[in-house]
């Protein structure tokens, strides 16, 4: 079956900078943007800090791009949508065609 890439998401990558005070400061440097379908897995409540936390998982299918390739998602790189992000734990080729790759990704929502 053919995904449904109608969500537009922006795939993001983490950058370490020294802060100066002999530390590091992270941001998030945009890489592309990419068409993508969302399912959703599985999720749970968990105490994070002592607050409660929404905690749910899951599929993005994009386009395929080469190994190597800039625009191809990684581990620790994240996905954002709007003010959602879901950050990418794996990623898999999705058919034997290698036209798409599913992304598992987790968000995660104070609540």
């Amino acid at each position: 079956m053919t995904p449904r890439l109608n969500r537009k998401l922006v795939l993001e990558h983490p950058e370490i900078h020294p802060d100066g005070a002999g530390g590091y400061d992270s941001a998030w440097v945009v890489k592309g943007f990419l068409w993508g379908e969302i399912t959703a897995r599985t999720g749970r409540e968990q105490a994070q800090g002592g607050a409660p936390v929404s905690r749910m998982n899951f599929r993005i299918v994009v386009r395929a791009a080469p190994y190597g390739a800039p625009d191809r998602p990684q581990p620790q790189q994240r996905f954002r949508e709007g003010d959602r992000i879901f950050l990418i734990e794996a990623v898999a080729e999705e058919d034997a065609d290698n036209r798409y790759l599913t992304c598992f990704a987790t968000e995660e929502v104070a609540v």
